[in-house]
């Protein structure tokens, strides 16, 4: 896909900009979301034209003909009037449809960029290709693409109650979620389920179903959501990995992912299904 960057747009027309600089989103105080604004109205960037990127449109930007542009300030400091710093976890679980996907997008580009300027063939410096998403070695003419890592994610339900877990790295914030892993080579989408859930909780599942899928940004996930039935099995947690798992009425659930993730929506829609019992 087209990702050459639009000089006309950069300059006259009014886009989506999502701003990275150590990590964290450059955000307005006054609306603490990316803005949408012309390129003279942040001054600032007249310093970093060299580091805008324009993304391809989204659906959810294209109906409204507003392009994207993205810069990576790494480990650059910016300290701008107006303007603060703010984790791209915390304004992803703050923002919903259309900035979701864009902030997701961008910072997935960005990390591309960075892991990929020099061949992983030969070792030479690469280039970025400006007709699609894609990094180029002219010496080997070795091409790399954003990697995606298929990820299952799934919402376990037994009768009236729900299976939730809560991860080693939750274990501070005490937050319980469903359970989730990567798809391993040679695996399809329903054995990494069956399989991830009987090493991380020691269960055994029956009746899945597909539920929905989401981009996720930590670093280059593609979550691919299920609901499943219980189908035996005591409750055993993975040493390093599950810190305590449990089975919750859906009235006395603990705290939990916000809806903005797979993961909410899930536990949602896993509440709703056990409702219509």
């Amino acid at each position: 896909m087209m990702i050459k960057l639009d000089e006309g747009k950069l300059t006259s027309q009014q886009a989506m900009w999502v701003v990275f600089s150590r990590g964290k989103v450059l955000v307005q105080e006054s609306s603490e979301s990316i803005p949408v604004a012309y390129l003279s109205e942040i001054p600032f960037l007249a310093s970093y034209v060299n580091e805008i990127h324009q993304l391809p449109p989204l659906n959810e930007t294209a109906h409204r003909e507003l392009p994207v542009f993205v810069v990576d300030l790494g480990a650059e400091h910016v300290e701008e009037p107006g303007w603060e710093k703010v984790s791209l976890r915390q304004l992803l679980f703050a923002e919903y449809d259309i900035a979701f996907s864009v902030i997701g997008r961008a910072w997935q580009y960005i990390h591309f960029l960075r892991t990929h300027q020099f061949c992983g063939q030969c070792g030479a410096k690469t280039e970025r290709v400006d007709w699609e998403m894609a990094m180029q070695c002219y010496r080997c003419q070795h091409r790399t693409y954003p990697r995606v890592s298929p990820c299952i994610i799934v919402s376990i339900h037994n009768n009236e109650k729900i299976l939730l877990a809560k991860g080693v790295r939750h274990k501070e914030s005490n937050m319980y979620s469903t359970l989730a892993g990567f798809v391993e080579s040679g695996e399809s989408l329903e054995q990494a389920v069956h399989r991830e859930v009987f090493e991380e909780v020691g269960v055994k599942v029956k009746n899945l179903r597909y539920y929905n899928s989401q981009p996720w940004p930590f670093p280059h996930s593609l979550m691919v959501g299920f609901i499943a039935e219980y189908d035996g099995g005591e409750i055993r947690c993975q040493e390093n990995e599950i810190d305590d798992a449990q089975w919750f009425e859906v009235d006395a659930l603990p705290t939990i992912p916000p809806k903005v993730s797979i993961a909410g929506q899930l536990i949602e829609k896993t509440v709703s299904l056990i409702g219509d019992k």
